[in-house]
């Protein structure tokens, strides 16, 4: 296959692949649904290519392994689906402050607790929060279609190594398990130098360590101070967002992930009705794009956000408006996508609520 020729592949198969072509030299994972064909696409490939590859006996296990071989200075991920990413909370959080590189593919599925397969949002706190303790930020990118897919596995890979940082890929269930057309193309990225810190062995020259905290107080701080200046060169340097037709725009409706492919569909239906609506979609989850949202919501623009949870992007959406225009939400916690229609519909009621309290 040419790197720019279009194939058409499912979303977990798409990642598992651009995994590959990234340079991931070690994978360890655990089954669990809907992302079990990650697992499964490089039980064969890594072996094929001679690489390694563990079905580790948990996601504890897998996880940890990750945090191994990265310190190395190679690159490895792991891939799992919400309840189990809850276990490896604990673990990320060592990563962040261990300053390791480590790739870690979530593909939602419902929740809270064990949940079922049906395709939902929910780990959106989960990913941008984090449950593991003490402060540390993660990077997240969210694709909304497979070709993003590709596109964001490289990008994850890349970022992961450039800023010494955890990075989640949060697709969803929907997304997973789709087919579209998509292309490869080859790793876009330079190849990071890991040299200075990787534990590559002490042959030629000083031994070294990674150490998740320092034991004097003001060390520890200086640490803490360190990963969150670390953070705003990644919030200034890699932030980013999708926009159509927001310049004349009096509604921005604004989604992540996969829930974009409606909206941008139901904009168009409210365009053809003379309500002029635009979308905006943050591509990172953390950084966050709330300069530009608050530049938007300045220039008069009102929100409403639509997303398959309770409301966990509603609130930073809000927090970057700053009061400075109205934010609704249209919502559902799990299941069938909220259609283009359901929006359509949900837009108009709301945009009738907001005129009649205004009058």
């Amino acid at each position: 296959m040419k790197s720019s020729e279009k194939v058409l592949i499912k979303g977990n198969y798409a990642i598992a692949q651009a995994a590959v072509n990234a340079g991931c030299q070690c994978y360890f994972g655990y089954p669990i649904t809907p992302q079990t064909e990650i697992g499964e696409y490089l039980s064969g490939k890594m072996q094929e290519l001679g690489r390694g590859y563990v079905c580790a006996e948990s996601e504890l296990a897998a996880i940890n392994m990750v945090m191994g071989a990265v310190s190395t200075g190679v690159k490895a991920m792991t891939s799992s689906s919400s309840c189990a990413v809850a276990l490896m909370q604990e673990a990320l959080s060592y990563a962040a402050s261990d300053e390791l590189p480590v790739v870690l593919v979530n593909v939602m599925r419902t929740g809270p607790g064990l949940g079922y397969i049906y395709p939902a949002q929910g780990d959106y706190n989960q990913a941008v929060v984090g449950g593991g303790n003490g402060d540390y930020k993660i990077i997240v990118l969210a694709p909304s279609n497979v070709q993003e897919c590709i596109d964001y596995t490289y990008r994850a890979f890349y970022l992961a190594q450039k800023y010494r940082n955890p990075v989640i890929l949060l697709a969803d269930g929907l997304l997973g398990q789709m087919m579209e057309p998509a292309s490869f193309g080859e790793y876009p990225y330079p190849e990071v130098d890991t040299s200075s810190w990787a534990l590559s062995g002490a042959n030629g020259r000083e031994a070294r360590a990674i150490y998740s905290c320092a034991r004097e107080e003001k060390k520890q701080i200086q640490h803490i101070q360190d990963l969150y200046k670390k953070f705003q060169v990644i919030a200034q340097n890699e932030t980013s967002y999708e926009e159509f037709m927001t310049d004349d725009a009096d509604i921005i409706i604004t989604a992540f992930g996969s829930m974009t492919r409606n909206i941008k569909a139901a904009m168009n239906v409210l365009r053809e009705k003379g309500i002029k609506a635009g979308c905006f979609r943050p591509i990172t989850l953390s950084p966050f794009p709330t300069e530009r949202i608050n530049k938007l919501a300045s220039e008069g623009k009102d929100f409403i956000v639509v997303e398959m949870n309770m409301g966990q992007m509603f609130k930073d959406v809000k927090y970057a408006i700053n009061g400075k225009a109205k934010c609704d939400l249209v919502n559902r916690p799990c299941g069938e996508w909220l259609s283009v229609e359901e929006i359509v519909s949900s837009v108009e009621k709301i945009l009738e609520k907001n005129y009649a309290a205004s009058v």
